[in-house]
């Protein structure tokens, strides 16, 4: 039985085995979910292709979400040249916004790993995929890696903003991402573990604080924003650059900083940005909009 509770049983499995942390994760699921391998590789490649039907929803809709909130600065990035960013790091993020504003319009998402963060990892993978010319064999197996590691973050911590803020939700997406990126650009697994931990130390703390209650603001430039962070994670993990706390650590550091938090500021929009003067205006006026 493959079986791991830590990122550090995970490695070890794959090394006693010879195999890389996806074969490892492949293979528990198909023991757990009692499917052959090459069925949820089918599976999980379908995903891939639901990632590019977001991101290409993102760019061609222009038009805003029925709150207002959000929509058509997808749009925007994808007219303007380049200024600051590399193409990677540009596409990760322009790719990110798209797929959270497809989000914020009900249109079809994969919650990676949860819909709240859903841009991240397939703008990062996307950006990858075009400007490093990944296989999708390769970027079907990466996604295993990054499946890996959030169920090690949630079962050890939290993926709900409910529970541990949006260090939990877009936190734990910045860190699938980073890894899977350092997989795909050929970095090592100990490299992939690192960019995890590079990419979510840097979220700790970060609040679940939504205006009016919606997935759209801060949460859908944040995911544009966390994308860069997570390709930032591999591009250190990959020169050799390591967290100083190992990954397990930064894991339960997020864990008991999630218990610490209060409850303003794990998605109940009782603090933080959602209780600016700006926020509760809006929260007045989509509510007046709602009892017309």
């Amino acid at each position: 039985m493959y079986e791991y509770r830590t990122l550090k049983e995970l490695l070890e499995q794959a090394k006693s085995h010879g195999v890389r942390l996806h074969h490892i994760a492949l293979r528990r699921e198909a023991e757990v979910s009692e499917e052959s391998e090459a069925h949820l590789l089918k599976k999980m490649e379908a995903r891939i292709e639901v990632f590019r039907e977001s991101i290409e929803a993102g760019l061609h809709d222009a038009a805003p979400s029925r709150s207002g909130l959000t929509g058509g600065d997808a749009v925007k990035l994808a007219r303007k040249k380049a200024t600051l960013l590399g193409p990677i790091a540009r596409k990760a993020q322009m790719y990110a916004l798209a797929t959270s504003e497809a989000n914020a319009k009900m249109f079809r998402i994969v919650a990676c790993p949860t819909a709240g963060a859903c841009g991240i990892v397939p703008g990062v993978m996307a950006a990858l995929i075009e400007e490093k010319h990944v296989s999708r064999e390769a970027a079907t197996l990466a996604l295993f890696t990054g499946s890996a590691i959030g169920e090690v973050i949630a079962r050890n911590a939290s993926i709900a903003g409910a529970v541990g803020g949006c260090q939990a939700e877009c936190g734990t997406a910045a860190a699938m991402a980073a890894a899977i990126a350092t997989e795909l650009a050929g970095g090592t697994d100990e490299e992939s573990l690192e960019a995890m931990a590079l990419a979510l130390k840097n979220t700790l703390g970060l609040t679940c604080d939504p205006v009016a209650g919606l997935v759209e603001v801060p949460c859908v430039k944040r995911n544009a924003a966390l994308a860069v962070l997570a390709v930032g994670a591999a591009e250190m993990a990959l020169a050799g650059i390591k967290s100083f706390i190992p990954p397990d650590e930064v894991i339960a550091a997020m864990s008991a900083i999630g218990r610490a938090m209060p409850v303003s500021l794990k998605e109940t929009s009782e603090g933080g940005l959602a209780k600016t003067p700006t926020a509760q205006a809006t929260q007045r006026r989509l509510q007046q909009e709602m009892n017309q």
